[in-house]
């Protein structure tokens, strides 16, 4: 009897998948599901905490996550050059890895590359359509380069995706208001 429960346990082990992240993640499907029909902010977050959780990492390469967490860490004290270069190493080994083209693409904004950020945030929605943190960013810069209309469709779409984001309700009837010719 043990050693049948043995033998179940380790075909459980050795015939599952292996449990991988980022964003082909097998979880994330019901979390942005989960995210759409949440009633509130409050309830959303730590929906939105997870699926962020979930595409920073990269699940299959401890290595690549070490550096991800090093890279977060320089962008966050503000060594955005440093950070760079640890994320542009990162996608040198995986290029699928669309969160990390999204962190490079907040850093190249931070740094005044605008064009390279659109870039990266077109790599990012490659992979992961569902990016509401990289269109959210996309309609950053067309604010930015005062493109109303471009930064409405960014901002449209992010809210499709992620109705939780009081912030951009407000970029959006601004950006409204502004099209109607009305001062901000």
């Amino acid at each position: 009897m043990m050693q049948r429960l043995i033998l179940a346990a380790l075909f459980a082990i050795f015939l599952s998948p292996p449990v991988l992240a980022d964003q082909t993640d097998t979880r994330l499907d019901p979390l942005f599901a989960d995210l759409k029909s949440a009633a509130s902010v409050a309830e959303a977050r730590p929906i939105e905490r997870e699926i962020w959780a979930i595409w920073s990492q990269h699940g299959s390469d401890a290595e690549i996550d070490l550096r991800f967490k090093r890279g977060v860490f320089l962008m966050n004290a503000g060594r955005l050059e440093q950070a760079i270069g640890i994320f542009r190493t990162i996608l040198e080994v995986d290029p699928d890895f669309a969160e990390a083209w999204n962190k490079r693409a907040t850093l190249l904004y931070l740094t005044g590359d605008l064009a390279g950020s659109v870039r990266d945030i077109e790599r990012t929605l490659a992979l992961e359509p569902r990016h509401f943190g990289a269109l959210s960013g996309l309609g950053l810069i067309y604010e930015q380069i005062e493109s109303a209309d471009g930064a409405i469709k960014a901002f449209t779409a992010a809210l499709e995706i992620n109705p939780h984001m009081p912030w951009i309700v407000e970029r959006l009837d601004a950006l409204e208001e502004l099209k109607a010719g009305k001062p901000l």
